[in-house]
């Protein structure tokens, strides 16, 4: 079994549309999605749920009354501001660390585990899926990633696929960590601005650093052909091949608009054509012998 893994430096580079058309090309294959904080691949996927569980993804501070002797040291100790005047939790300001309930000398304080969120399996018109939503400022997203992913390689064992094709947030933070680590492949997608580069370089040292092989994609990169040509060498000289410049073309935003992949969408021949071209050389830079990690960062 092997794993894709789409991920950008920011948001809005087009990387869950290219992921969308992966999808759509795809054989045999169980789609994920890990960009939990700001799912959206099932806008185009339009998946059907057949499985739906809690997330249960940290704890909150809460004071009992009949406990507490009102001594004020939680709300001194919170560095975070969450306990009042009143000795009153604020759960939004809660990061759930747990030094008020450790150091209360009545024990007044429960730390019972929130529901965070949801996780899905669910069929789409490709192949089946795994996905995600985390409620709104809620934590731990990198342990939800690491969820999904598991139950993605749960569900390719058990459907006997072969390829997991993964969309995986954005940026370098902890969700990240949880998205690549132990993937076969990265594909980075990045945009010909000075931003860009600089984006394109992070994620290429985080990939480096965890030891995944990686692939670029330069997204709209008629917008700045010379950034574009820039952005490619700096990422040769680092040992990543570019699998694909894609031109800006309306086709993609026309078809998102309407829910669709481009694969989904009237036209746009050439299009089609260069992402089957990217596609096969991605497949083609998989490695065969790739050898599989545990992930034991959020066990």
């Amino acid at each position: 079994m092997r794993e894709i893994v789409i991920i950008s430096g920011k948001g809005g580079t087009g990387k869950t549309t290219l992921t969308a058309a992966f999808c759509a090309l795809a054989e045999g294959a169980v789609f994920c999605d890990a960009d939990v904080d700001a799912a959206d691949l099932h806008l185009l996927l339009q998946p059907q749920v057949r499985q739906r569980e809690d997330f249960i993804g940290g704890a909150k501070a809460e004071i009992d009354r009949d406990r507490c002797t009102e001594c004020g040291l939680c709300r001194d100790l919170c560095r975070f501001e969450a306990i009042g005047t009143e000795l009153v939790v604020d759960a939004l300001f809660c990061e759930g660390c747990g030094v008020c309930v450790d150091l209360c000398p009545e024990k007044a304080i429960d730390f019972p585990l929130q529901r965070c969120g949801e996780w899905y399996v669910s069929d789409t018109r490709f192949g089946p899926m795994v996905h995600a939503h985390l409620g709104i400022a809620e934590e731990n997203s990198g342990k939800l990633v690491h969820l999904v992913r598991k139950e993605a390689m749960r569900l390719a064992e058990q459907e006997n696929k072969q390829l997991i094709i993964t969309d995986g947030p954005p940026g370098i933070g902890c969700p990240v960590i949880a998205a690549i680590g132990g993937a076969t492949l990265v594909l980075a997608v990045v945009e010909p601005t000075l931003s860009g580069q600089h984006d394109m370089e992070r994620v290429l040292d985080l990939a480096a650093h965890f030891k995944v092989p990686a692939r670029l994609i330069i997204n709209k990169y008629d917008l700045n052909s010379r950034m574009a040509d820039a952005i490619a060498q700096t990422a040769a000289e680092r040992g990543v091949a570019c699998v694909g410049r894609i031109p800006f073309d309306r086709d993609f935003t026309l078809a998102m608009v309407q829910g669709q992949t481009l694969f989904d969408y009237p036209g746009a021949e050439n299009r089609k054509e260069e992402l089957r071209r990217i596609w096969a050389d991605v497949l083609a830079a998989l490695p065969e012998d790739k050898q599989r990690l545990t992930l034991n960062m959020y066990h």
